[in-house]
């Protein structure tokens, strides 16, 4: 009994499936945010309450709208926090009291550059001292006047370092895609805030001819996997192992029309030599929109493969 082997190409985004598996979100892409940094220069700051003050940086940025994937990203909320006073409370159980001033501070944490900061003083009382450190903490509120304040002086900042620093990054981009590093192009690419209009729409105009060559390069290495595999198995399984790597070819590629040769090649080979039917169906082509979105998502993909800690420099800030 004859069998038709089908290729069902979906007609989301090339490689779309890193967007899911992914830790982060592509619509993070297009946005200013912060990463949340706490410092081991805190001096004589208990291991929990390191935890509870990173927890209140991240809420701080969430509530402001700035938060989302931990990336490795470029720019960083942080804090430096100074014991003002250190008490037992005469009360029965005793308690510890702490009063607290914590600086905050946006800035660029690869190069160094501080951008904005302000100081709150908060209080805390608890059985020992990391309660106390924890309970004057979880004093910080996002909705603080002055905080509120340093949240929009380090945006504007943030946005004034991508509207005079965007030819530099396009190029950077371009220097990368040009060594054949497409995916750390995008990430760059990517990063760019939609806010900055005019870097961002210079962004966008460049993204789709390097895909282009992305895409070009992906044709070339599929068929060549699919040649050599057909190669060795020249039957019906060998087919559909060489349909499988085939039907991931965007069919835009420049080498497109040689995968329409190669299938022509295969569905004849496995007529004569395994007297069954083989078909492949090819994938629509994609819209500019699909092919940004497919960009995007091979830049999240680049942004997760790198290490996870990453050491910020914070020297100077305090």
């Amino acid at each position: 009994m004859k069998k038709l082997l089908f290729f069902l190409l979906a007609l989301s985004p090339i490689f779309g499936a890193f967007a899911q598996n992914s830790q982060g979100k592509v619509d993070d892409f297009g946005r200013i945010t912060l990463a949340a940094y706490v410092p081991e220069q805190i001096d004589d700051m208990p291991v929990s309450a390191r935890s509870i003050l990173s927890n209140k940086l991240s809420q701080i940025v969430t509530e402001s709208g700035l938060g989302g994937s931990a990336m490795n990203e470029r720019f960083i909320i942080t804090a430096n926090v100074s014991v003002m006073s250190k008490n037992i409370t005469p009360t029965a159980p005793a308690m510890h009291a702490l009063s607290l001033d914590i600086t905050l501070y946006i800035g660029d944490g690869i190069d160094g550059t501080k951008f904005s900061s302000t100081s709150v003083s908060v209080k805390g009382v608890g059985e020992n001292e990391t309660k106390a450190y924890i309970s004057a903490i979880k004093g910080i509120s996002a909705n603080n006047n002055a905080i509120k304040s340093f949240i929009e002086s380090g945006k504007a900042k943030i946005l004034k370092y991508y509207n005079t620093k965007c030819d530099f990054i396009i190029s950077d981009a371009q220097s990368l895609a040009s060594q054949g590093r497409y995916e750390e192009a995008f990430y760059k690419l990517s990063g760019i805030p939609e806010i900055s209009k005019d870097c961002y729409n210079k962004a966008r105009s460049i993204i789709i001819p390097i895909y282009k060559k992305h895409r070009d390069k992906i044709c070339q290495t599929r068929l060549m996997e699919a040649k050599t595999i057909w190669a060795a198995s020249q039957n019906y399984d060998g087919a559909v192992a060489a349909g499988d790597i085939l039907s991931q070819i965007d069919p835009t590629a420049a080498c497109y029309s040689e995968v329409k040769k190669f299938v022509a090649e295969i569905a004849k080979g496995v007529k004569e030599k395994d007297n069954r039917e083989w078909q492949f169906i090819f994938k629509q082509q994609q819209l500019d929109s699909d092919v940004l979105k497919s960009a995007y998502s091979l830049g999240m993909a680049y942004a997760n493969r790198q290490p996870q800690a990453v050491v910020y420099n914070v020297k100077g800030w305090w």
